[in-house]
């Protein structure tokens, strides 16, 4: 098992067997480089700890454990976490301020601690086989384990097919689960609890936000700063990723002063016009005199990487967008470096993507929807897509819905991307549909909402259907931890502090989006440390190039033989015709539209999952079903 997640820790290796429990982990050496080999045990001998990731504040920690008379034989914090579960128990997870996901056994009690952060930032899988219990960091290792066998889950591939991810617990993977971002799970005597210990929450709609802005842009300052000095901290050197947009910019600008010798920054740049941002990237480094470097991902670049993102995602994906950061990370690995920041998590928690203002524009077409005028709002929204100033008031209204959604919906804000994703479906085969039936992926994820969900403001219910969903199962995973431990890279994500989201998730919705100025609080922040075309820029999303990655006279042989009647019809999940069109498309350099590169792109990966892992095919699957579905 451990040797299948090598990857994520090159830098050692050690086991822990006793009756009862076995804990194998692989290491990635940043903080206590000489001392913190892992597994670890207590000195009494009572508590093992297994740990993937990092707490920040282990060094107010320790002095604080120290003070109570706490003895420490490491200078790890591995140790500060295993000495604070010794002395709090459970309570210490409400004070640790890190991305981790860690496994502590007590010897005496015979009960297993498994917990994972706050946020999602790092994975923790399970499954049970034969009356054990089994986890890991990736699901590869679990397969490992004899007689557990990859399965396709019909209901988590149609999550991903509207959702962009599963559902969690749920995974790709029949039987296997992950643990859920903020829950702990206690193992004892062949029985589980899983529960939470911190969830994401918001006030009630119309509720005071406390202090005015200038106070609350410093308090923001503040807590940002101190967020990017925690995640500076490491006995490695410490780079930042740069995308040239506000975000991770900003983290540049307050890093680059706590990094001795000076800042590396790394980038990803494109040939295309529409996706690069090269020039801006440029702009940040110059300002901030950071040592910068960047990775070119043309089209060659992302189908050739595109498998192996495949098989460290372990899961299909509908973009491409990961293998850029793949090779990203393969560039920071091959400078020497371990550890880089990122700007991610500002989106969700300062109202930044184009979903948010785009549901407040439909939400004021709603009101007036024979209105001629307001529709040429959504123009707006997305200046880096042209083929929009072209279109009528009446293309533009019924695209984005307009007035045909009922505004208490509770899913409102995300109901377009639900349904332009799912239009890929009508590439689903007749069989699998058959095991679907009626199944609705949105209708479910509509059902796992908080009871106090309908009382938050509407711009935070959209926050946290992204921040809760999204975030943890598509871009902190496949384009997060998953493609950055491939290549043994640590990112570090000081937007995701949990008392920073603690504190956004209190501000009014006009400080985080006002009009339609995205993130506006964040930019106040950001106008005194960063050049003004950065801090005045308009988001762009970061996106790659899609189907034309593949297309032309460039498609690799693994393209055409996934895509092929042979293994189109032996997977049994899509329609072998309508899968051949598409593929035509694709080779002309006709396919332009976000249904089409969705389901290429998802149909592609969902190929090559099935053959990295060998995945039941849906014969097995349908068999499995017969007696109901899961």
């Amino acid at each position: 098992m451990a040797d299948a997640i090598a990857h994520r820790g090159p830098d050692g290796q050690g086991v822990f067997a006793t009756p009862g429990i076995g804990l194998a982990h692989v290491r990635l050496s940043i903080v206590g480089l000489a001392d913190g080999q892992q597994p670890m045990t207590e000195a009494s001998g009572r508590y093992t700890i297994a740990f993937n990731g990092e707490i920040f504040n282990y060094v107010e920690l320790r002095n604080e454990l120290k003070s109570r008379g706490v003895v420490f034989r490491t200078g790890s914090d591995t140790e500060v976490l295993l000495q604070l579960y010794a002395t709090y128990g459970e309570a210490c997870l409400s004070r640790l301020n890190g991305d981790y996901a860690f496994a502590i056994w007590d010897g005496l009690a015979r009960r297993l601690i498994l917990a994972r952060d706050r946020m999602g930032v790092r994975p923790l899988f399970y499954t049970h086989h034969k009356g054990t219990l089994y986890f890991a960091s990736e699901v590869k290792a679990l397969l490992q384990v004899p007689g557990v066998e990859a399965e396709l889950d019909p209901v988590a591939l149609d999550q991903i097919f509207t959702l962009w991810a599963p559902i969690p617990p749920r995974t790709a993977f029949k039987g296997i689960f992950e643990l859920e971002p903020g829950h702990l799970m206690v193992a004892k005597g062949g029985q589980t609890d899983i529960r939470p210990y911190w969830t994401l929450d918001f006030p009630d709609a119309g509720e005071p936000g406390g202090s005015e802005q200038p106070a609350k842009e410093e308090e923001l300052r503040a807590l940002l700063t101190d967020a990017v000095r925690l995640r500076m901290r490491a006995d490695v050197p410490v780079g930042s990723y740069l995308s040239g947009g506000l975000d991770s910019s900003l983290i540049t600008a307050l890093a680059a002063p706590m990094a001795p010798g000076g800042l590396n920054t790394f980038s990803v740049t494109f040939d295309s016009a529409e996706h690069d941002e090269s020039a801006f990237q440029m702009e940040v480094a110059r300002a901030l005199g950071t040592r910068h470097r960047a990775v070119a991902s043309g089209p060659d670049d992302i189908a050739g990487s595109f498998a192996d993102v495949i098989r460290f995602a372990e899961r299909p994906v509908l973009r491409t967008a990961p293998a850029p950061l793949y090779r990203l990370a393969s560039l920071v690995r091959e400078t020497g470096m371990k550890v880089v920041l990122t700007g991610e998590g500002a989106d969700e928690i300062f109202a930044g993507y184009d979903i948010f203002r785009e549901a407040r524009v439909r939400r004021f077409c709603a009101r007036q929807p024979g209105s001629k005028i307001r529709p040429h709002l959504f123009r707006k929204l997305y200046p880096y897509l042209p083929g929009l100033k072209q279109q009528s008031a009446e293309y533009l209204a019924a695209f984005f819905g307009a007035g045909n959604d009922l505004m208490d919906d509770p899913l409102f804000s995300h109901r377009p991307r639900f349904r332009s994703t799912a239009a890929a479906k009508i590439f689903y085969s007749d069989d699998l549909r058959e095991v679907l039936g009626n199944y609705d992926a949105a209708e479910e994820l509509a059902s796992r909402l908080p009871d106090n969900f309908r009382r938050w403001h509407p711009l935070h219910q959209a926050q946290y259907l992204e921040t809760r969903f999204l975030l943890p199962g598509y871009i902190l995973s496949s384009q997060g931890d998953r493609v950055a431990m491939a290549h043994g890279i640590e990112g570090r994500f000081p937007f995701l502090d949990h008392r920073l989201v603690e504190f956004a998730n209190t501000l009014s919705p006009e400080m985080k989006l006002k009009g339609l100025e995205e993130k506006h609080i964040l930019r106040r922040v950001a106008r005194n440390v960063l050049p003004e075309i950065i801090s005045k820029r308009p988001k762009q999303p970061y996106r790659a190039p899609d189907s034309r990655s593949f297309a032309g006279d460039r498609e690799l042989a693994y393209v055409g033989e996934m895509l092929g009647e042979r293994a189109i019809s032996a997977s049994g999940l899509f329609n072998a015709r309508a899968v051949a069109k598409l593929h035509q498309k694709c080779r002309i350099q006709a396919v332009g539209g976000f249904r089409d590169n969705a389901a290429f792109v998802g149909i592609l990966s969902t190929q090559l999952w099935l053959k990295n892992f060998g995945v039941r095919d849906i014969a097995s699957t349908k068999a499995a079903a017969a007696g109901g579905r899961a």
